[in-house]
């Protein structure tokens, strides 16, 4: 068997905006100055109490821990009004690989469970993903913590396994797992800066990643 396993933000969904916004609104509600959307992207993949010290790094614990809790409210409110949509073709992807026999499907992503639990509820994926790792029990991307224990939980190796992200702290991650490396440019470090971080492929939507996936499998 070979093991899929996928990040969420920016791979799986489009949640730029809810990001930002609810940073916005975390950073004002502390009395600070809101950051640029092109800042707050480059942590998207980082657990949330890293995140926000790399944000905020003059701030003290107490400042940076109001932070972190405006964030989850504000993010909360909005997953509530509006989920975040999946990128284009992620569903069809989803979909194929689930049907093979020969492939194992897993999550390992930055959010929390109940965040990736609403997700996954939201966009009807139940069903699909045998192991789910969360910042809820793990250190932050990019320490490989995540990609063990979906290796652990699934019973595949380390040399058959793929983590499919949009960070350069995916790769990091995957690299320091003894994983292989899936970069996509749909979003939110740059290009150059996956394969830096070491992506074996880097892939421009989700026909070319499922026929990626495809051929590394065969």
């Amino acid at each position: 068997m070979r093991l899929i396993v996928f990040d969420v933000d920016g791979t799986l969904v489009d949640s730029q905006h809810h990001i930002h916004h609810a940073m916005s609104f975390a950073f004002a509600q502390a009395g600070l100055e809101p950051l640029p959307k092109a800042q707050v992207l480059t942590i998207v993949g980082l657990s949330l109490p890293v995140a926000v010290a790399q944000l905020a790094p003059e701030a003290d614990a107490a400042m940076q821990a109001r932070i972190v809790e405006g964030y989850k409210d504000s993010f909360m409110k909005a997953r509530l009004n509006q989920a975040a949509p999946l990128n284009p073709g992620a569903l069809d992807c989803l979909d194929r690989l689930a049907g093979r026999d020969d492939l194992l499907l897993a999550i390992a992503t930055g959010k929390s469970r109940r965040g990736l639990d609403a997700m996954i509820a939201a966009h009807g994926l139940q069903g699909r993903f045998l192991s789910l790792q969360t910042a809820d029990g793990h250190p932050s991307k990019p320490h490989p913590s995540m990609l063990w224990a979906a290796l652990a939980e699934t019973g595949a190796e380390a040399g058959r396994a793929v983590m499919i992200g949009d960070t350069t702290f995916d790769m990091q991650m995957a690299r320091a797992a003894g994983v292989a490396g899936f970069g996509v440019t749909w979003g939110y470090h740059p290009v150059a800066a996956l394969s830096d971080a070491g992506a074996a492929q880097i892939v421009r939507d989700f026909a070319a990643l499922t026929k990626a996936i495809e051929e590394w499998a065969a």
